[in-house]
C-alpha cells in the first residue's frame, strides 16, 4: 500500500503534528513499508493458532486476600505530625 504525502499530511493534522514537505516525502515512504509488511503479516495463515494475550503461561503471584486485623488507632497514628483525635490532621488545601 503507498501512501500519498497528501494522506500523511491528513495524519499529521489529525495527531496535531507540523510537518515539512521533506518530512511527508520521507513519512509517506517509511509509513507504506510498515503497511506493506502489516499486510504480509495479514496473509499468514493462522487458523490452527490460538488467540493469546501474552506469549508465555501467567500465574497470579500475590498473597491470598485473607481478612486480618488492622493496625489500632493508636499506632496507626504514632507517627503523625498532627492529629485531630482518631484522624491526621493536614492543613486544608481548598481556599
Amino acid at each position: 500500500m503507498t501512501l500519498t504525502p497528501e494522506q500523511v499530511a491528513h495524519v499529521a493534522l489529525l495527531a496535531r503534528l507540523e510537518l515539512g514537505p521533506a518530512d511527508l516525502e520521507r513519512f509517506a515512504r517509511q509509513l507504506s513499508a510498515i503497511l506493506d509488511y502489516v499486510d504480509q503479516l495479514q496473509q499468514v495463515d493462522t487458523a490452527g493458532v490460538e488467540p493469546l494475550a501474552h506469549p508465555l503461561p501467567l500465574r497470579n503471584v500475590f498473597r491470598p486476600d485473607d481478612p486480618r486485623p488492622s493496625l489500632p488507632v493508636d499506632e496507626a497514628l504514632a507517627n503523625a505530625p498532627d492529629r485531630q483525635g482518631d484522624f491526621f490532621a493536614v492543613p486544608a488545601v481548598l481556599e
